[in-house]
């Protein structure tokens, strides 16, 4: 019954844009209507980079921009949440329509460009309530600014008593230029002020950077280099994609922006088995992209993710989907015979770091 309810609410929610689609999911969460589901299987704890995480499935990014519902997300099932991207000024982003849905591809394309309120709101919002869960906080620069670096420091100044864990995503394709912060030059950079405000803070708190699905194996290498030279907390592997390799026919394929969905996964799945072999075993990774099934996030684990997320896959999945990933987690342990559900990580790192990246 709870399915049947859940499609409804979906179908109805695909009827109207997506913008509006999302206010509303994020309206019903506020509510308390959407039923909570958690779990207690030790089975899929996972410890990395000084946190605690009670599962290894996360809210990624985009989602909850202002971080208006984190302890509702972690009610859903999810083992940590993401909120942002947070830029210091309020930004409107680009011009509307900006969301398309591929519903065949179970797909989307945003050219969102870090629209936001800002730091100042979203901080009153989090010290002002109470807190459930794991809260990452993902941190950009103002598409108008004259410091992209000094936005990421800001950002870690003023959130460094809240956060949990800070994400640096340099890798939004939907702000021009941001991706050249992935180049090594540029990253050494970010990674030295970034983390020595960090340092100068009395909490110490993990920095991981996502990074894009579009790089050569030469920018994976520096990536590593630079990631390892600065030790790095982490790595998140992959933001959206500009590729629409694989795509079924759809005018909206061709409008421009970031690709996410089931099409991305094995593009980003490709490229986090090739980092891991890079930067080693000890470097935490999370996987990101196409995952909307307890299987799919299995397989990214199993290239060499230590922990997970899905933002997309929520889309076309519902409130429902987080639990739902997380019960068959448990059954897949016990299908497997895992004593823990990371167990599973680097059992296939080899084969997909094997393959090419897509054109």
């Amino acid at each position: 019954m709870k399915s049947l309810i859940d499609g409804i609410a979906r179908s109805a929610l695909f009827t109207l844009d997506p913008e509006t689609a999302h206010w509303l999911s994020i309206t019903a969460l506020k509510s308390g209507l959407v039923p909570a589901c958690r779990s207690s299987d030790p089975r899929l704890a996972v410890t990395l980079a000084g946190l605690a995480f009670p599962n290894p499935l996360g809210m990624a990014a985009g989602y909850d921009k202002n971080a208006e519902v984190p302890s509702e997300l972690s009610r859903l099932g999810f083992g940590f949440v993401e909120v942002g991207t947070l830029t210091p000024k309020p930004q409107s982003g680009n011009p509307k329509p900006r969301i398309f849905r591929l519903v065949k591809d179970h797909a989307v394309i945003n050219r969102l460009g870090f629209n936001n309120q800002g730091h100042a709101e979203a901080h009153a919002r989090i010290s002002g309530r109470r807190r459930e869960g794991i809260l990452g906080i993902n941190i950009g620069a103002n598409k108008d600014t004259a410091d992209r670096v000094g936005d990421y420091v800001a950002g870690i100044s003023r959130f460094a008593g809240l956060a949990d864990y800070f994400t640096v995503n340099v890798s939004s394709p939907n702000t021009p230029g941001l991706r050249n912060l992935q180049s090594r030059d540029a990253l050494a950079e970010l990674l030295s002020r970034v983390l020595a405000e960090r340092d100068a803070k009395s909490k110490r708190v993990p920095v991981f950077l996502k990074i894009a699905p579009d790089l050569t194996e030469p920018d994976l290498d520096d990536i590593a280099a630079e990631c390892l030279a600065h030790r790095l907390d982490g790595v998140i592997v992959s933001n959206t994609t500009l590729s629409r390799t694989g795509l079924s026919a759809d005018p909206k394929s061709g409008e421009a922006g970031g690709l996410s969905g089931r099409p991305v996964f094995a593009r980003s799945t490709i490229v986090l088995a090739k980092m891991r072999q890079r930067l080693g075993a000890d470097m935490p990774l999370i996987g990101v992209g196409g995952i909307d099934s307890a299987e799919t996030a299995a397989e990214k684990m199993r290239a060499g993710a230590d922990l997970v997320q899905l933002y997309t896959g929520f889309i076309y999945g519902g409130p429902l989907l987080p639990g739902r990933i997380v019960r068959d987690l448990s059954r897949l342990c016990d299908r497997e015979n895992l004593a823990r559900i990371s167990d599973l990580r680097d059992t296939r790192t080899a084969d997909y770091a094997a393959l090419a990246i897509p054109e």
